[in-house]
């Protein structure tokens, strides 16, 4: 079965091991954080704030830890689109007002915990935009310093990885393989997806368990295979051969994954027939997500406007989805309805 939304499932399937969090931690947070986390009190919380019409494009994960010996959060919020998205700093503080929220809720508190926001990204695009909620507040750069403490602003960290060299990427081997492949995953060159495999495949010879590595080679060749690279035949024959004698234990995996492709619909060993049918369906979905947002703020749509929308590839239903707090009027989308 093709997976719904790979980024997702990838993510969280390798950080539900808290370990893999905790070497995140201890290899990618700044000193000054790392100093006042206890990270043998990691924990995985089963809460997430993401709501239903931001699930295609984002997915987050919340930890407890102690903090400067008090509890607090560590909250990873991963964007699994191929650009940037603008208004990050704000969704975080809504998420952030959400977790406090429930916190106060359930405790029936009035102190709040500590939560240490941070990004993950992976798309095509330079993240260039800044990692400020002032960034976003008209005319907060102008204020004067005594005023501007009267304004909420905060700073998120952000990881881009699309960014990241070889050695940029550090960690144990689990995390090497997740950040490695997530900054490949959107390449158009078929050559570097296949080198990203093999090397994973040599850091696998890494692990003592070779069951645990097994299971690992599995979650992220499905996640490969799943998330639109296009490897034909010929990329998975060479995989299989390189991985024969590497890594022997995963060939048989790269077989059986291959051959499940093939028998829902690949010929050849080629994924583009349910490729486009996955991205016809995921487009479907954005634009009536799209629809809804803009009838919910601005009423009811003309008929041609709808049709206009339905007629809109996914980048521009993206678009139109991440600035929708920022039109004045419907006319503000008809930029994306020409032609």
């Amino acid at each position: 079965m093709k997976i719904q939304n790979p980024h997702d499932k990838f993510f969280k399937e390798v950080f539900s091991n808290t370990e893999v969090a905790k070497d995140f931690i201890n290899n990618y947070l700044p000193q000054s954080i790392i100093n006042i986390i206890d990270v043998n009190t990691v924990e995985l919380q089963k809460d997430s704030f993401i709501n239903e019409e931001l699930q295609e494009a984002f997915s987050d994960m919340l930890f407890r830890v102690n903090i400067n010996k008090r509890e607090g959060y560590i909250y990873f919020l991963f964007e699994h689109k191929s650009y940037t998205c603008k208004n990050i700093s704000f969704q975080l503080l809504k998420y952030m007002i959400e977790i406090w929220e429930a916190k106060v809720k359930k405790e029936k508190t009035d102190e709040l915990p500590v939560i240490i926001p941070l990004v993950i990204y992976h798309g095509n695009d330079e993240w260039k935009i800044k990692t400020t909620l002032g960034e976003m507040i008209a005319g907060y750069d102008t204020l004067p310093e005594d005023v501007k403490k009267y304004v909420p602003d905060y700073e998120y960290l952000l990881y881009d990885l699309s960014r990241y060299t070889d050695e940029q990427i550090k960690g144990e081997v689990q995390l090497r393989i997740l950040f490695a492949i997530l900054r490949d995953i959107f390449t158009k060159d078929d050559n570097t997806i296949i080198n990203t495999i093999l090397r994973a495949v040599e850091y696998l010879r890494e692990l003592s368990d070779r069951q645990t590595g097994i299971e690992y080679f599995e979650t992220f060749m499905r996640y490969i295979m799943n998330a639109g690279q296009r490897l034909t035949k010929e990329d998975v024959d060479e995989i299989i051969r390189k991985v024969e004698k590497t890594y022997p234990e995963g060939s048989e995996v790269v077989m059986t994954l291959a051959e499940k492709f093939r028998e829902e619909g690949i010929q050849e060993g080629k994924i583009q027939g349910i490729q486009e049918g996955i991205q016809e369906g995921e487009t479907k979905a954005l634009a009536k997500i799209a629809i809804r947002l803009l009838t919910k703020r601005f009423g009811l749509l003309k008929g041609d406007t709808r049709a206009k929308i339905e007629k809109l590839d996914a980048v521009n239903l993206e678009i139109i989805i991440d600035e929708i707090l920022e039109y004045k009027s419907i006319e503000d989308i008809d930029k994306y309805l020409k032609g």
